[in-house]
């Protein structure tokens, strides 16, 4: 095979690990492999990540696992299905084998005298122990290849304890005391307990199964004018295609023709179908409710949006936060512990009492009581149900670290245009303090011409609508965060902010008394300026524009404040325009009148004094403070940019989304701290009592099969109790 090329990172299927201290063995031979830099290896979702070099193969790294006593494969399409529908069949097999080795402990329940004859005990007991039981000798054999121990390893050696004391009771005459029963209930439940915890984690990776068939598998391809239909994987950017009703948008792309509504909830957690006409953009994977499109495609299938989440949602699940870093680490120790507390049981109880048959059944209790499992899937299958429950809402968390950070955020800062605005600004009045309206208007269309700044589309759009004609200036220049300058043979012009006006000289008082004047609405104001004379510049008019503020935004404010968190409003306004738009939102903080790269310094400026920072921004100048907050937040319908360098991308352009994230971030990592809690209750109580005998071995190997089930179905209560 070919090598990889260069530091790229590749994720595959793990078959083999039995518990938490597989991971880290896997983790440590593939770190050991030259050409890794790095490497994640996901218990709940038994997968993979490498980061390796130029020279380095996938064999290789197969190899290594393969090594270590696993094995790993491409990953695929999974079938869920298959592996729940094996675990059931040998769970059902191995239990109706070991019914019959249970009825005379059942007869004595009852006060019947029922019994099996030793034959047919030892048979019974041998199929399962070595048939059904041949998973964990072979994962045991694994472990003690790779010098360590595992899950495996505990049932392994301790159902063989209790056969093996069966074996030798009849062997020396005692054949009314066998624990055959014993042996095949532990392996039988074990299997049970793999079983369930396989179909419970099957749940956790529902949503991304649920946005992989999302993909449509054909497309209605429009090549002249004929339509054929062809695989939607085949598209290229600049195709045409034909979505029908009721049929999924086969790629990313814009109406060419036709309009409808389209239903996004899968993929931007919108509930309700949006309005669609020529020139929107939509979203491979989404739905045409009613009408017929033409679309053009525009992006492949796999750069698409549908795409960029699931890799996203991969991408968290596959990460480890600190604290399941710390879980793996204990589970490393974990089975050499085990081990050492079930021979000192065996030794204690053995020269203490005299009873080495007591010592052994305590010793076997004390083994498979212990579950190292409960430990790896208490935090991974959280993280899962929790990203999983929000990318269906369309909020993607880009990690679990991520996931952390965003419970102890303190303050929410937010940009204003188009993060708690609708960010589509209109002119509501032109003022010319020299010479009339329409010729300022004049100059300050023919200033605009070709920008894409909001402001500047909306101050074209209302010079069109009043059929003014453009002034032709002979250069324009942009000014990065002040506005626009133009040269004319009489001079120049400027429009823009405040600081613009400063810095070309207008007197800082007379801004302020036409900003008292003007800046009652809250609206943004862009002030006009002139050259009259080579040193001579006065202020001439100013724009006021309104965006109107999202319907959402109060209630998002108000709601962060109910979670105890304070928040603030980070803008290029003037101060007295910030003012009245925080009044009205009820924002705690204002910075007004910031530079975009100081955006940045706003943020540093809060961390300093020890509060956890979150930046929501939909800009590309808001990427620096994004960058800098201990958690960016960027808007869906913003820039690429933006996005990439958010931790916490919303697919919607709402504020309220912003809570959304962070109730289920803490909502999350309460599961975490739940699950961690009862995996080590379930080991730090359970392993005594098997100690002391306060445990039949087989009352031992259902709380431990429990255990690890329970967790997971811990986890899964999320999906419930998220919107509460």
């Amino acid at each position: 095979m070919k090598p990889l090329t260069d530091h790229q990172s590749f994720q595959f299927k793990i078959e083999g690990m039995s518990c938490a201290s597989c991971v880290l063995r896997i983790e440590k031979a593939l770190l050991a492999t030259d050409g890794v830099t790095s490497a994640t290896v996901n218990f709940a979702t038994e997968t993979g990540k490498v980061e390796i070099g130029a020279n380095t193969t996938q064999d290789t790294i197969f190899a290594a696992i393969k090594n270590a006593g696993y094995e790993a494969f491409a990953m695929v399409d999974a079938s869920p299905a298959k592996t729940a529908n094996l675990g059931g069949s040998s769970f059902v097999l191995s239990g109706l084998l070991t019914i019959p080795l249970m009825l005379p402990m059942v007869g004595e329940w009852f006060g019947f005298s029922w019994s099996v004859p030793i034959g047919l005990q030892l048979i019974l007991a041998s199929i399962v122990q070595f048939y059904f039981g041949f998973r964990f000798y072979r994962g045991a054999y694994a472990a003690l290849k790779a010098r360590s121990g595992n899950m495996d390893s505990l049932v392994a050696l301790g159902t063989s304890a209790a056969y093996g004391l069966s074996i030798y009771n009849i062997l020396i005459g005692h054949a009314g005391h066998l624990y055959f029963e014993s042996s095949a209930v532990i392996i039988t439940l074990v299997i049970l307990g793999k079983w369930m915890e396989a179909r419970a984690k099957n749940q956790t990776t529902n949503a991304i199964r649920t946005l992989q068939d999302l993909r449509p598998e054909n497309a209605n391809l429009l090549e002249n004018g004929i339509e054929k239909i062809v695989s939607a994987n085949t598209l290229q950017i600049g195709n045409t295609i034909l979505v029908k009703a009721g049929e999924r948008v086969a790629a990313d792309g814009v109406i060419l023709a036709g309009n409808g509504f389209i239903d996004e909830a899968l993929i931007t957690g919108e509930s309700l179908p949006v309005e669609k006409q020529i020139g929107d953009k939509v979203i491979g994977g989404s739905i045409n409710i009613d009408g017929l499109l033409t679309v053009k495609v525009t992006s492949s299938n796999a750069e698409s949006t549908l795409a960029k989440i699931i890799q996203l949602v991969e991408s968290a699940q596959a990460k480890k936060s600190p604290l399941q870093k710390l879980a793996d680490r204990i589970s490393a120790v974990f089975v050499p512990v085990v081990l050492v507390i079930a021979l000192v049981t065996l030794l204690t109880w053995g020269f203490v009492t005299g009873d080495w048959t007591q010592a052994i059944i305590s010793a076997v209790a004390v083994l498979v009581i212990a579950c190292p499992c409960a430990l790896g899937l208490a935090t991974p299958t959280a993280i899962m149900v929790g990203t999983g429950l929000a990318a269906k809402r369309g909020i993607l968390i880009k990690d679990a670290e991520i996931l952390e950070s965003t419970e102890h955020v303190d303050v929410v800062a937010f940009d204003k245009t188009g993060t708690l605005t609708e960010g589509k600004p209109r002119v509501e009045q032109i003022d010319a303090f020299v010479g009339e309206e329409k010729q300022l208007l004049g100059y300050l269309k023919g200033l605009q011409q070709g920008s894409e700044h909001p402001l500047a589309k909306a101050l074209l759009d209302y010079a069109n609508k009043e059929f003014v004609t453009a002034e032709r200036f002979e250069l324009i220049h942009t000014l990065p965060g002040l506005g626009m300058r133009g040269q004319l043979e009489e001079g120049n012009y400027w429009f823009g902010n405040k600081r613009l006006m400063l810095n070309v000289g207008i007197e800082a008082s007379l801004i302020e008394d036409y900003s008292e004047k003007f800046a009652i609405k809250g609206n943004t104001l862009s002030w006009v300026a002139r050259q009259i004379k080579p040193n001579t510049i006065e202020l001439c008019g100013l724009a006021q524009f309104q965006d109107t503020l999202k319907s959402c935004a109060i209630e998002a404010v108000s709601r962060l404040h109910e979670l105890g968190i304070q928040t603030c409003l980070l803008t290029g306004d003037t101060q007295d325009s910030a003012d009245i738009i925080a009044a009205k939102l009820g924002i705690d903080f204002v910075r007004a009148e910031v530079m975009p790269e100081h955006k940045a310094d706003v943020v540093s400026q809060f961390q300093s004094e020890g509060k956890k920072v979150a930046m929501v921004g939909d800009g590309i100048n808001d990427t620096p403070a994004l960058a800098t907050a201990n958690v960016g937040v960027a808007m869906g319908a913003g820039t690429d940019v933006a996005m990439q360098t958010a931790g916490i991308t919303l697919m919607q352009s709402d504020p309220l989304k912003v809570v959304e994230a962070i109730a289920i971030a803490k909502k999350t990592q309460r599961k975490i701290r739940q699950n961690l809690f009862w995996a080590f209750i379930y080991n730090v109580v359970g392993i005594p009592l098997a100690a002391l005998g306060l445990l039949n071995p087989m009352v031992a190997g259902a709380i431990m099969a429990a255990s690890s089930v329970s967790v997971v179905l811990n986890a899964l209560l999320l999906r419930l109790n998220a919107s509460h």
